[in-house]
């Protein structure tokens, strides 16, 4: 029985070692991939601004009611659209609606 335990641990530990080996960057599988310490990553910053005549996508309360002890929430989708200035020319909705239900703990103080 012990020696079956053995065996067993000694398959598993070469089992992790083997998965560790083809994960690592100096795998077979990873060998066209470059990897080097030494050399550093080159990047260029991001400097684009974004369109003005890209929409904001925002949600907006449209209405909440009470029912059975719960808060029914309705939020509608709405795309803005900003001048330079940041001031909002135009406002569309996109018919996109999120419900949010939750339980009305005030009614469980007044009793």
């Amino acid at each position: 029985m012990k020696n079956k335990t053995f065996i067993n641990a000694f398959f598993l530990i070469l089992l992790i070692t083997f998965v560790a080996y083809l994960e690592s960057p100096y795998s077979f599988i990873n060998k066209d991939y470059a990897y080097s310490t030494e050399e550093p990553v080159l990047t260029q910053p991001v400097t684009a601004k974004p369109d003005e005549n890209t929409p904001e996508t925002i949600e907006k309360l449209d209405k909440t009611k009470k029912e059975n002890g719960y808060i029914i929430e309705t939020y509608k989708e709405y795309e803005i659209y900003r001048d330079k200035d940041g001031k909002v020319t135009k406002e569309e909705p996109t018919g996109h609606e999120d419900t949010l239900k939750y339980y009305d703990y005030s009614k469980d103080k007044d009793q």
